[in-house]
């Protein structure tokens, strides 16, 4: 088990010891996508849901969520986030709701879970806010876009 980073020599769950690890910047970017009627993705782009602005609430509910990202994954580090950022596209045609989230740090480790983190809990706000008019809403896919900083380099999703 010398290889699993997150788990100690009695094979026990633990948190990765980042303490020797250089500082550096590091940068995440992670999309939510979340289908729905033609109809719904509308009332979303016009601002017409029963409960109000939801992008508006979606991206506040993602920044805040990437900011308490350690307090609901047990393993993870708290980081001081220099940036975090939603930005929701609506496709009404596609029945869609796309959000891209971006998160930003400079720390010993990465900032990835913070980035997938405020993606999902966007998209679950979307559903929150939509619900009323729709039952069949679907957080279709949350993925990781890019990762910069680090040992590890950059990396990108190809999405050929």
């Amino acid at each position: 088990m010398a290889d699993l980073t997150h788990i100690d020599d009695e094979g026990r769950a633990r948190m990765v010891d980042v303490g020797g690890k250089d500082v550096t910047e590091r940068r995440a970017v992670a999309r939510a996508t979340v289908r729905m009627s033609p109809a719904t993705a509308a009332a979303v782009r016009d601002g017409d849901a029963p409960k109000g602005d939801v992008l508006g609430t979606a991206r506040i509910a993602g920044i805040l969520a990437a900011k308490r990202t350690s307090e609901l994954i047990p393993l993870c580090h708290g980081l001081a986030l220099s940036f975090v950022d939603v930005v929701a596209e609506v496709d009404p045609e596609g029945g869609r709701v796309v959000l891209t989230t971006d998160a930003r740090t400079h720390a010993q480790t990465g900032v990835e879970m913070e980035a997938l983190t405020a993606a999902t809990v966007a998209a679950l706000t979307v559903y929150d806010m939509v619900k009323a008019l729709e039952k069949g809403v679907e957080i279709a896919e949350v993925v990781l876009l890019e990762k910069s900083g680090g040992r590890s380099g950059h990396w990108r999703r190809d999405e050929a």
